[in-house]
This record gives C-alpha cells, sequence and structure tokens, in this order.
C-alpha cells in the first residue's frame, strides 16, 4: 500500500495556554511517521476554532503562517464540541486519505496515532481509541462515565465503551457521512452505526496539562442525553410500560384500601387522595419531560439550519 495522508483534527475552544505545545507535539509526531514512510510528508495538522474568547485564534494564525502543515479553520460562532468536530471532517475530508480527531489538550495519548494508521492500512475503515481504565477520574467522574456508558449501551447496542472522539475515519467512510444530515449530534454513537471495518486501539489517558475541561457537569448531562435520546425510542416505551405498572399499582392500592377500610384501619381520606396525587403527579412529570426531549429534537430537526458557518480558513 502507498505512503497514507493523513490529516489530524483538533477541535479547540479557548485553549490558548496548551495550543502551541499541542500542534508541536503533533508535528513532531508527523515528521516521525513521515521519516518512516508511514505517511506523505504533506500530511497535516486541521485546527477547528469553535469560535474561542481567548487568544487561540490569533496563535493558531501565527503556527499556521509559519507551517504549511498547520491548515485551520473559524466557525462564526461557538456551536460546541461535536459540531466543531463535525466542521473539520468535513472540510478537511477531501485533503486526506484518513483523519484522526483528538481534543486539543492531549490526554488522548498521540502515540498510539502510529497504530492506528498502522490498522487503517491492514484495511479498516474506522479505527477507534478506547480508553484502558480511568485511574486518572475522579471518583464522581469514574462513577458516572461509567454508568453512561453502560446505560448507553442498553438504548444502543453499538456504542463502544469507554470511547469518547479519539478515532480515526477514512475518507470513504466520511463521504457517506454527508449523508447524515441531522442536527442534533452525537458522533461517539453515529460512527458506530455505520458499520464498515473496524478495529480498536486501547491507550492510558493522561492528566490535563493546563487550561479547564471543556466538559463540565451541565454539558455532560447534555451530551447523555443526546446520547440516549438520538439512537432509541427505548425511553418513549418506557412511558406505556410505566403507565401499565401504574395501573398495577392502583389496583393494589385499591385492594389494599378496601382491606384497611373494612378493618377500620385508615385515616379517612389520606390513603385515597394524597398519596395517589403525588404518585400519579411525579409519573406525569417524568413521562412529559421524556417527550419533551423528543418533540425538542424534531423541532431543531424540521428547521434544518446549518449546522456550522465558517467564518475564516486558513488552508
Amino acid at each position: 500500500m502507498d505512503k497514507t495522508r493523513v490529516g489530524i483534527v483538533v477541535p479547540c475552544y479557548n485553549e490558548q495556554e496548551v495550543i502551541e505545545s499541542t500542534v508541536s507535539g503533533l508535528l513532531g509526531l508527523l515528521e516521525g511517521y513521515s521519516a518512516e514512510n508511514l505517511i506523505t510528508s504533506d500530511s497535516f495538522i486541521g485546527l477547528v476554532d469553535d469560535r474561542s474568547r481567548d487568544t487561540t485564534w490569533e496563535i493558531i494564525k501565527k503556527l499556521a503562517a509559519g507551517n504549511a502543515r498547520v491548515k485551520a479553520i473559524r466557525l462564526s460562532s461557538n456551536r460546541g464540541h461535536q459540531y466543531a468536530l463535525l466542521a473539520g471532517l468535513m472540510e478537511f475530508n477531501n485533503m486526506a486519505d484518513c483523519l484522526i480527531s483528538i481534543d486539543a489538550d492531549l490526554q488522548d495519548d498521540m502515540t498510539v496515532i502510529g497504530e492506528m494508521i498502522r490498522k487503517f492500512r491492514d484495511g479498516n475503515h474506522m479505527v477507534y481509541g478506547v480508553r484502558k481504565n480511568r485511574k486518572n477520574d475522579s471518583v464522581f467522574k469514574r462513577f458516572s462515565a461509567q454508568s453512561f456508558y453502560r446505560l448507553l449501551k442498553i438504548f444502543n447496542k453499538e456504542a463502544i465503551f469507554n470511547h469518547a472522539d479519539f478515532r480515526l475515519t477514512s475518507r470513504k467512510v466520511l463521504e457517506e457521512f454527508r449523508n447524515f444530515t441531522e442536527v442534533n449530534l452525537y458522533l461517539r454513537g453515529l460512527f458506530p452505526s455505520m458499520g464498515f471495518n473496524t478495529a480498536i486501539v486501547y491507550y492510558d489517558r493522561k492528566k490535563r496539562m493546563a487550561g479547564s475541561t471543556k466538559y463540565p457537569f451541565r454539558r455532560m448531562v447534555s451530551l447523555a442525553l443526546d446520547g440516549i435520546t438520538s439512537f432509541s425510542t427505548v425511553p418513549l416505551r418506557m412511558i406505556t410500560m410505566i403507565g401499565f405498572l401504574v395501573f398495577l399499582i392502583c389496583v393494589i392500592l385499591i385492594i389494599y384500601a378496601l382491606i384497611g377500610f373494612f378493618h377500620n384501619k385508615t385515616v379517612p381520606g389520606w390513603f385515597s387522595t394524597v398519596l395517589p396525587f403525588y404518585f400519579l403527579g411525579g409519573i406525569q412529570i417524568l413521562c412529559i419531560g421524556i417527550i419533551g426531549e423528543y418533540l425538542g429534537k424534531i423541532y431543531k430537526e424540521v428547521k434544518r439550519r446549518p449546522r456550522y458557518i465558517i467564518d475564516e480558513r486558513i488552508l
């Protein structure tokens, strides 16, 4: 197989503390693989600035001006990690045989990129980076993340456990991916659902050297909801099951109330009004919330607005 032209796509948002060292490390990696004749000499780094509010874009422009291997695009507004990554994959796809996505903090181990490329050359169209463990996470982060992946596996059997967005995708896959026009994006679930020959590379995740995480608790919850509701109607079916369960419980409570009534062991009016009121009210709110999540997604989809808009390009 001929040498492979590789593009490394790096979404960036307020990464002024790490972006220079990240680009320097990735350039060194590309030079090493090029010297081994694993990749072409014009393999590149594609930076995607998600409209950072610090000096990230100014630093990126300087880096791109000093090295032809550094290419960049800037979005017109902050769209979030998934959309920034999508923009990079779509914009840089025609420039490489495969693209590798990695976060700007380089907590994902970039040294396994060589193994990813070799698996691609062996005929795999997608290569997933999967964490070996979560020993560097806090107790809460470890518990919540593992619980989420187990829950997601129930709703989407093709989901990859402990896989985030560190992956290699071939040009063929990304060309087919253009047909996925949905606005509600959960890339970690979309790519596994496409099929093709795939492989997995395991790695140890490092601690973040500088800056702050771009996935606080609020965004993690939002991502989890997207991951579940984008790939399954099981929550909607659960509403029917809950309704049936509530019916059975109500029948049992009626029998219990009647028994208590005939034995004079009930507080008049309390059991028949207060308990069902709170119980059914909670169930109704839960069901309305689940339906609302799906209605919100439908609302976004039918508007068909652009998923991202590019303000500047340095190619």
